[in-house]
């Protein structure tokens, strides 16, 4: 089964498998499901997720810091949204429903694109929560400019947004990665200091 470029992860999107994640063999192969609530603990078993970085019309870059309440990484600054595919729904369509429902922002799929579709990463928290997870990367672009980006976070899963510019984002990863969830600094110093193309 492919998970590239945006194709489906699975067969079906039915919604009672709304709170499933997709469990993931080593080969990137989906051999089953787990619910989303107890999943992550300190032996979380490789699973589908995704990333998005959300650019404005100027290509500043959307940055969120996880809810204090977070399981993981809480009250960390991390990409714009994170997330689980349900069975059946593209990475692009995941990353559409989940920044619109942490974010109550409404993206374009046709202005996003999967830029890393080969990400993927192992990290443990100060808590010994562990993230293990085959995390193909989205990169949207917005038409507008940041300060007409209408934002509505929810604060179950977000504590603060901010924008910032993408080169001062590549320098903080790269100088204090300890101020950034270990995915986002992974993920821009595979980016570099340039732009993704989203056209």
């Amino acid at each position: 089964m492919s998970h590239h470029d945006g194709e489906n992860v699975g067969t079906s999107a039915d919604s009672g498998y709304d709170d499933f994640v997709i469990l993931l063999d080593d080969d990137g192969n989906h051999i089953g499901t787990a619910p989303r609530a107890t999943v992550h603990s300190q032996h979380t078993p490789r699973h589908l997720a995704f990333s998005c970085h959300v650019l404005d019309v100027g290509g500043r870059v959307l940055v969120t810091r996880r809810a204090l309440t977070k399981v993981a990484w809480p009250g960390v600054w991390t990409n714009t949204c994170c997330g689980h595919p349900r069975v059946g729904e593209t990475i692009i369509d995941a990353a559409v429903r989940r920044t619109h429902q942490e974010l109550g922002l409404d993206l374009d799929p046709r202005r996003m694109r999967v830029v890393l579709p080969d990400f993927s990463y192992r990290a443990t928290d100060s808590g010994g929560i562990v993230e293990d997870e085959f995390c193909p990367v989205v990169v949207a672009r917005l038409s507008l400019p940041e300060e007409l980006v209408e934002l509505n976070p929810d604060p179950d899963e977000v504590e603060e947004v901010a924008w910032v510019g993408w080169q001062d984002m590549y320098d903080l990863a790269r100088s204090m990665p300890a101020l950034l969830s270990p995915w986002a600094v992974e993920q821009m110093l595979e980016f570099g200091p340039d732009l993704p193309v989203v056209r």
